[in-house]
C-alpha cells in the first residue's frame, strides 16, 4: 500500500479517461512541469494546482477511495484531464509525505468524507451505494463488450491462420488493444499488445502466439463466467482484464530477503516496471513488489539484492497470493548472513504447477534453485541438479539474465560446481537471477 492507497498503473488510470482526446491530453499533464502545491492526504486522496492557458490554474483534487474527482477547469469530461494528469503523476513516483489539504481542497473532501461516515440507513448512504454499484455496472458492460469484440479478432486470426502474421505488421493489433482501453480494460490492452509483437520474435514464434491467443481466449472465457468462479479465482480474472482489485489482503510482517530487482519496459516505451522479488525467512513466503516509473524517470522504489529487511507486506487478493505492497519498515536493512535453502528442478516444477491453479495465467514462479550446475550445450543451457539426474532449460529470448552474458557470468561463478540460483521457473524453462557460491552469503545479480 502506498500513503494513499494502492498505487494504480499508468493503463488503469488511462482507462478511466472518456475518450481518446482526454487520455492523450492526460497523458501530456502526466509531468511535473505544469503542477504546483502537489499533495496527498493519508486518507486517500491528492490534489495540485495545474497551469493552464489562464493566469489561474486549475484547482484539482481526487478522492482515491471512489475514485471522485473535483476542478475548476470548465470540462464538461469526467474525469477530466487535469485529474487525469495528477493521477498519472501520482502513479508514477507519489505526491510526498501526507498532509493536511489546503483550503481550496479541504472543504469538498471534508464532505465526501462526512458522507461515507454517516450510519447505515442515512439518507445519503444508500444513494451513494446505488451511485457506485451503477459505476460497476457500466464498467463491466464495457468490458464485457470489449471482450466480446476481442474473442472475434481472436476467431478471425485462427480461421485465416498464422502464416501472414508477419506481413500483416503490429498495426492491427494495435488498434484492437486501443479498443480495449476504450472498453475500461487495460489488461486485456496489454496482452493484444503483447501477442501482437510475437511475430518478430524470431524462430517458432506460431506456436508461441498460438499459446498466448489461447490464453487470452481462456481470459474471456473467465470474464465471462466471472460470477460463477471462486472469490480468489475471480480476483485474479479481474486483476488480469485490469480493474483495481477491491478489498483488504493479509498483512505478513517479516524479515524479507531481497532475492532479485530488475527493470522491464512497455512494448509502447511509455512505462518501466521495476520487479522486486522478496522471500520472507520466518514464514518462507514468497512475495512480489511492483513499481512503475514514467518515460525518462527510473522508479523510486529500488531494494539492493542480498538485503534483509524487517516490514509488513500487504498482500493483494488474487495474483496467486504473490502481489505485495511495501508497508512500515521498522529497522535499516542488513546483510543476509547465509545462503537460502534451495529446491531441486522436480520440486520447482510442482510449485510452478501448484501456483498455475490458482493463476492460470502466470508466467513463472519464484523458486530457489540447488545446488545446480550451469551446463551449456548445442541446444540451449540447462541447470542439472548437482544430486540427481534431471535438468531445467533456460530461455535465451528477454531480458536481464535471459542474456548469455548473464549465462556465461552465472558460469564463471560456478566454475563448473554446483551454485545456488534464484529465478523464474515457468512453462519455457527457469530464467537464472541471482546467484550464490557454496558457503558464501554474497548475492551475485547476474546482468
Amino acid at each position: 500500500m502506498t500513503e494513499q492507497g494502492v498505487r494504480w498503473t499508468a493503463e488503469q488510470v488511462l482507462a478511466l479517461a472518456p475518450d481518446d482526446a482526454s487520455r492523450k491530453a492526460g497523458g501530456r499533464l502526466g509531468g511535473a512541469g505544469p503542477w504546483s502545491q502537489i499533495g496527498g492526504s493519508a486518507s486517500g486522496s491528492v490534489w495540485g494546482l495545474c497551469k493552464g492557458s489562464g493566469s489561474t490554474p486549475y484547482r484539482t483534487v481526487v478522492d482515491l477511495t471512489g475514485p471522485a474527482y473535483k476542478c475548476s477547469c470548465p470540462s464538461r469530461k469526467f474525469p477530466c484531464k487535469h485529474a487525469l494528469g495528477l493521477l498519472l503523476l501520482w502513479s508514477a513516483e507519489g505526491v510526498g509525505e501526507p498532509g493536511e489539504a489546503p483550503d481550496w481542497a479541504a472543504p469538498w473532501l471534508a464532505e465526501r468524507a462526512a458522507r461515507a461516515a454517516r450510519p447505515a440507513g442515512a439518507p445519503a448512504g444508500p444513494v451513494d451505494e446505488e451511485a457506485a454499484r451503477r459505476r460497476a455496472e457500466r464498467r463491466a458492460a464495457r468490458v464485457g463488450a470489449g471482450v466480446t469484440e476481442l474473442e472475434r479478432r481472436l476467431a478471425d486470426l485462427l480461421r485465416g491462420g498464422l502464416a501472414g502474421q508477419e506481413q500483416a505488421g503490429y498495426a492491427g493489433w494495435e488498434e484492437t488493444a486501443a479498443r480495449m482501453v476504450d472498453a475500461q480494460a487495460p489488461g486485456l490492452a496489454g496482452r493484444v499488445r503483447e501477442l501482437g509483437t510475437i511475430p518478430s520474435c524470431g524462430p517458432g514464434w506460431p506456436a508461441r502466439m498460438l499459446e498466448e491467443a489461447a490464453l487470452l481466449h481462456l481470459l474471456d472465457r473467465a470474464w465471462m463466467g466471472v460470477s460463477g468462479l471462486p472469490e480468489q479465482l475471480a480476483a485474479t480474472v479481474r486483476g488480469r482484464v485490469g480493474l483495481p482489485v477491491s478489498g483488504e489482503g493479509e498483512a505478513v510482517r517479516d524479515h524479507w530477503l531481497v532475492l532479485a530487482q530488475y527493470d522491464s519496459v512497455s512494448p509502447d516505451g511509455r512505462l518501466t516496471t521495476r520487479r522486486i522479488w522478496l522471500r520472507g525467512q520466518d514464514g518462507g513466503r514468497p512475495a512480489l513488489v511492483l513499481d512503475f516509473g514514467p518515460p525518462g524517470r527510473p522508479p523510486a522504489l529500488a531494494l539492493p539484492v542480498g538485503l534483509v529487511l524487517e516490514a509488513e507486506l500487504r498482500f493483494r487478493p488474487g495474483s496467486a497470493g504473490l502481489r505485495a505492497d511495501l508497508g512500515e519498515r521498522s529497522v535499516a536493512a542488513v546483510p543476509c548472513a547465509q545462503v537460502p535453502a534451495g529446491v531441486g528442478t522436480g520440486a520447482a516444477l510442482a510449485a510452478y504447477g501448484a501456483a498455475l491453479r490458482e493463476d492460470p495465467w502466470l508466467e513463472s514462479w519464484p523458486v530457489v534453485l540447488g545446488p545446480v550446475i550451469p551446463i551449456p550445450g548445442e541446444l540451449g543451457w540447462q541447470l542439472a541438479d548437482a544430486e540427481g539426474d534431471t535438468a531445467l532449460p533456460v530461455p535465451l529470448t528477454g531480458t536481464g539474465a535471459r542474456s548469455r552474458g548473464g549465462l556465461w557470468q552465472l558460469a564463471a561463478l560456478s566454475g563448473g560446481g554446483p551454485v545456488t540460483v534464484f529465478g523464474e521457473c515457468g512453462h519455457r524453462g527457469f530464467t537464472p537471477l541471482t546467484a550464490w557460491q557454496p558457503d558464501s552469503p554474497e548475492a551475485v545479480a547476474l546482468s
